[in-house]
């Protein structure tokens, strides 16, 4: 009888979903040694109980478009009003609220400069509520975006991983493309990027194979991947914490490219800004995120100065609303 914890299968699964979000539960069943209906089984008990969700996520890097953090310092009773705002809006991709509830922090994804300018000089940054407004550009990932975490506990092995794994990404050099009837498209994935065939066809008015062939070579170039979102908490990864980092220059790239190995970073960046580096880290609990920050990171060479910021609250990761626990 299964428990009412999640456990190691569950676990397995997430990764398997990780490396391959669209890959059928058959394959995923084969390579996890259990039935498509234990694996149908599980899917569905962590989408209702740990906010699973697969969707397709357009690669803002590989096209070519700026990515922004933003920083914004609120009235104590004006944050969460700011927040919630800014988690509706569709050129965000996350938002958090941290340091006691007065910071709204958040990744934005504008399309055009247009974009950009109307979240930054809009009716909504022009709020009362707002005592200072902090941009940050993300220079260089380390780690994050189509590169799932849980991976880095490896509750997969290296062969499993390999017969998931439908395809590499290729190395690109320059910007890639999705092109406008592309969008339908895009957009029934990025509601649901585990939608059938069939129903790709329908909602998109194309062919089945025409979808397969649009699907491949969205995901072969790079353009759009397969993520996936749940409530780490219940998983016993309880503390989530946004670190700001000022790391020598000359160490940057090192101390970046170690940070990217810890299991602890679920993102790390180089940024513009008076801190050079930004990281989202997910320890246990306290006492494991103060041995992070005061040996795993503490003690790399050119780290020094480390602002931390414990996230309060999860307003928007891939999806709006956040579904509840």
């Amino acid at each position: 009888m299964e428990s009412d914890a999640f456990d190691e299968l569950d676990r397995k699964l997430l990764h398997a979903l990780e490396v391959d979000g669209r890959a059928p539960f058959s394959r995923i069943a084969d390579v996890l040694g259990v039935s498509n209906q234990t694996v149908a089984r599980r899917y569905r008990r962590l989408r209702a109980e740990a906010g699973l969700r697969v969707i397709g996520v357009r690669d803002t890097r590989r096209l070519g478009r700026d990515e922004w953090m933003l920083r914004l310092r609120c009235a104590p009773d004006g944050a969460e009003a700011v927040a919630a705002a800014l988690a509706r809006r569709p050129d965000t991709a996350w938002v958090h609220l941290t340091s006691a509830g007065t910071e709204v922090v958040c990744l934005t994804l504008p399309r055009t400069a247009g974009d950009y300018d109307d979240l930054l000089f809009g009716k909504l940054l022009r709020s009362r509520k707002l005592i200072e407004v902090t941009a940050h550009q993300l220079l260089h990932r380390f780690y994050g975006g189509r590169t799932g975490w849980i991976g880095k506990h490896r509750p997969l092995a290296a062969d499993q991983v390999a017969a998931l794994r439908a395809f590499v990404p290729p190395e690109t050099t320059g910007p890639v493309r999705i092109a406008p009837d592309d969008e339908p498209l895009v957009a029934a994935l990025k509601a649901d990027g585990r939608a059938s065939y069939p129903e790709l066809q329908r909602i998109t008015g194309r062919s089945e194979s025409a979808v397969k062939r649009r699907i491949a070579a969205l995901l072969g170039s790079g353009a759009l991947y397969i993520d996936v979102e749940y409530d780490t908490a219940r998983f016993g990864f309880t503390t989530a914490t946004m670190l700001w980092i000022t790391v020598a220059p000359g160490a940057l790239d090192a101390v970046g490219r170690a940070m990217a190995e810890h299991p602890e970073t679920a993102h790390v960046s180089a940024i513009t800004g008076t801190a050079n580096l930004m990281a989202s880290v997910l320890t246990r609990d306290t006492a494991e995120l103060y041995a992070y920050l005061s040996g795993g990171l503490g003690t790399l060479d050119g780290v020094r100065h480390v602002e931390s910021a414990p996230y309060l609250r999860r307003f928007k990761e891939l999806t709006y609303p956040r579904p509840l626990r």
